[in-house]
């Protein structure tokens, strides 16, 4: 395990913490690896009967790394598929996880962040949660995560978040990525949830 992630047990639950509160848990190469291989060894756990995901700090999770995707840039060819294929690798891990799964949202959840959300089984966001697929403001298709958030939300809710700035969970609340919303409590601990 990574510092960039950290998961708490308790009894049959299992809270996967994304953690770069710094960064607003952006993703990077690491990150990324880091919570497929959480994702992969708790679905295989039959001690595990629930994922919660989490993040520490500010916010759930700001999407990609500014910094890593810069890096990126000056990539070759295929190791821009590698790191795309590692980001679809992750997002089919967590979407077909056979446990349920709950997205725990607070702050931002932009662009990759919006996709853990969208493959989650449940979502639930704090009051002040913001949700948007901003990567569409600098130009870019978020092309990995889309297919899980037009699951999510139907295709003309997504047309409509991929050209809007981003939206309060408050009315993103019945109407996904959040299933409900409720009122920020600190993100201290693992939920309970009982199956």
């Amino acid at each position: 395990m990574t510092d960039a992630l950290t998961v708490q047990r308790d009894g049959t639950t299992a809270t996967v913490w994304l953690n770069r509160p710094t960064l607003h848990n952006a993703f990077d190469a690491g990150l990324i690896t880091a919570l497929t291989t959480a994702l992969e060894t708790l679905g295989a756990d039959a001690g595990v009967r629930s994922v919660v995901l989490s993040g520490h700090g500010a916010s759930f999770s700001a999407g990609a790394d500014l910094n890593w995707m810069r890096g990126m840039a000056a990539a070759s060819e295929a190791e821009n598929r590698q790191d795309s294929l590692a980001l679809a690798r992750l997002m089919r891990t967590l979407d077909e996880l056979p446990k349920p799964t709950v997205a725990r949202v607070h702050g931002a959840a932009f662009g990759g962040g919006v996709g853990l959300v969208a493959c989650c089984d449940i979502a639930i966001a704090a009051d002040g949660a913001r949700f948007g697929l901003t990567e569409s403001r600098l130009g870019l298709l978020p092309a990995v995560i889309s297919p899980y958030v037009v699951s999510a939300i139907g295709a003309r809710q997504a047309r409509r978040w991929l050209s809007a700035p981003s939206a309060p969970a408050r009315r993103a609340a019945g109407s996904p990525p959040a299933s409900s919303s409720m009122p920020p409590r600190p993100c201290t601990s693992a939920w309970s949830i009982r199956w």
